[in-house]
C-alpha cells in the first residue's frame, strides 16, 4: 500500500503541472506569435517481483512476470509550432511569416533571440524594433521622410520619398530556422534562444530554396492556442487528479483498517 500512496501522489503532482501548463496556454490565447506547449509524461522505475522471461523450470520460462510501477513524472512540455491565424492590421511594419522561420532580434546583451511575433515599430532613430525596443536583425533603418514603406514577400524593404518616383531599398529581412524548433529555450517576451537541442540557426531570405516561409505585410500571426481543446484537456486533468486523490484515500483507509486490527 505504501507504493500506492507514492504512485498516486506522483500522479497528482504530474496533473498539477499539467494544469499549470494549460493555464499558461490559456493565459496567452491572445498573445501574438505565442506557441502552445503540450505536457508529456513518462512512467517511473518498476519493481520486479517476478522478472519476465525468468526460468520457471528446466525448459520453461515465465511469460509475463510481475512488475509494479512506482508512478509517473513530467518528462517535457514541448512547443507546438503549428501556425496561428493571421490578423490584418493597419501597421505597415507588422509582418507575418507564412511557413517556417523566425525573425531575428538583437537583445540588449548583444545575443540573438528569435520570435514569430512580427509586431514591429520604429524607434527614434528610424530602426525597426520589436515591442520591447530590441532591433530587428539584420538592422533595417527607414528615414523620417519615407513614404509608402513596402515589404515584399522575399523580405526586401523599400520606400519612397517626397518628390521622388523611384523607390529606394532600406534593407533585406532574413529569417532563421532550426533543425529542431521544439528544442528552443523560451525566455519570455515572445522570444526564444538557441540551444544544443535546437541546433544552430540556418539563416536565409524568406521564400528561398532553403524552405523558409514568405512574409505578409500588414498582418500578424496570432496565438495557436485552441481554447476549446485546452478546456477539454483541463477537464481530463482534473478528473485524473481526482482519481489519484481517491487512490490516496483508499490506501489511507486500508492502513486505517490494519491499524485497528490490534485494537
Amino acid at each position: 500500500m505504501i507504493r500506492a500512496l507514492y504512485s498516486a501522489a506522483s500522479g497528482m503532482t504530474a496533473q498539477q503541472l499539467n494544469v499549470d501548463n494549460i493555464a499558461n496556454n490559456l493565459a496567452n490565447a491572445n498573445t501574438a506569435g505565442f506557441k502552445m506547449r503540450r505536457a508529456q509524461f513518462q512512467d517511473l522505475i518498476y519493481q520486479s517481483m517476478i522478472q519476465p522471461g525468468a526460468s520457471s523450470g528446466q525448459q520453461t520460462t515465465i511469460p509475463a512476470g510481475l512488475q509494479l510501477g512506482l508512478g509517473t513524472r513530467a518528462a517535457s512540455n514541448e512547443i507546438i509550432f503549428a501556425e496561428g491565424a493571421l490578423t490584418q492590421t493597419s501597421n505597415p511594419l507588422d509582418l507575418a511569416i507564412q511557413g517556417q522561420g523566425f525573425f531575428q532580434i538583437r537583445q540588449p546583451s548583444g545575443d540573438l533571440a528569435y520570435t514569430r511575433a512580427g509586431s514591429f515599430q520604429l524607434d527614434r532613430n528610424g530602426n525597426v524594433v520589436d515591442s520591447s525596443g530590441n532591433p530587428l536583425q539584420p538592422q533595417i533603418t527607414i528615414p523620417n521622410n519615407a513614404q509608402n514603406v513596402t515589404i515584399a514577400q522575399d523580405g526586401t524593404v523599400s520606400f519612397s520619398t517626397p518628390g521622388q518616383t523611384a523607390t529606394q531599398k532600406a534593407g533585406q529581412i532574413q529569417l532563421a530556422n532550426f533543425q529542431n524548433p521544439a528544442g528552443l529555450n523560451s525566455i519570455g517576451n515572445n522570444l526564444y534562444t538557441a540551444t544544443d537541442a535546437s541546433g544552430d540557426p540556418q539563416v536565409a531570405n524568406p521564400g528561398g530554396p532553403e524552405g523558409l516561409g514568405t512574409l505578409l505585410q500588414g498582418y500578424t500571426e496570432q496565438s495557436n492556442v485552441d481554447v476549446v481543446s485546452e478546456f477539454v484537456n483541463l477537464i481530463q486533468s482534473q478528473r485524473a487528479y481526482e482519481a489519484n486523490s481517491r487512490v490516496v484515500k483508499a490506501a489511507d483507509e486500508m492502513y486505517q483498517q490494519i491499524n485497528q486490527i490490534t485494537q
